[in-house]
């Protein structure tokens, strides 16, 4: 796959697109010049199509540990199949770390324990939220492909580059 240059060496590059694709699927847009949206695209609709494939793709084991009191306790839990765990080691071999954000009305306690579950929040929202979306979007539709839009706001001011607005549709 030819990839635009953008103007800098390899490690920058790749490094920026991985920053904005990370940005795109944490926040849902954003603002950037039209040639690197044009890559970033492309590299995110990669990804979550990769995450599409495989979203649902898990079993559940039953597992038998011992508790605190000594006694036998019988778990559920549910595993990634392996196509899905590669799947993920691929994806967060790209995609940086985000830090899980306190909401506002949530208490320390609560929010310590959600964090405590949680070591890849960008890849966990990737295959909870986002790809059950364009599934069921590509279910109803018909049509997969096209997870982002990019819309042009003008030219930058200083170098006239044209900006865009890169977004999850």
């Amino acid at each position: 796959m030819a990839n635009r240059k953008l103007g800098r060496p390899a490690d920058q590059r790749k490094a920026l697109l991985r920053n904005q694709v990370t940005n795109l699927i944490w926040y849902g847009k954003i603002e950037t010049t039209l040639q690197r949206a044009k890559e970033v695209s492309s590299v995110a609709e990669h990804y979550i199509h990769m995450a599409i494939r495989e979203c649902d793709n898990t079993v559940e084991v039953k597992k038998t540990t011992n508790n605190d009191k000594g006694q036998t306790v019988e778990l559920t839990v549910v595993n990634d199949m392996p196509s899905r765990l590669a799947a993920r080691r691929q994806i967060m071999a790209y995609l940086y770390d985000m830090p899980v954000i306190q909401g506002k009305d949530e208490e320390k306690e609560d929010f310590i324990e959600r964090k405590k579950n949680i070591k890849h929040p960008v890849v966990e929202k990737l295959f909870r939220e986002i790809a059950p979306k364009y599934k069921k979007r590509i279910e109803e539709k018909g049509q997969a492909g096209g997870y982002t839009r990019i819309i042009k706001i003008g030219p930058r001011r200083g170098d006239a580059a044209e900006m865009v607005i890169l977004e999850l549709v």
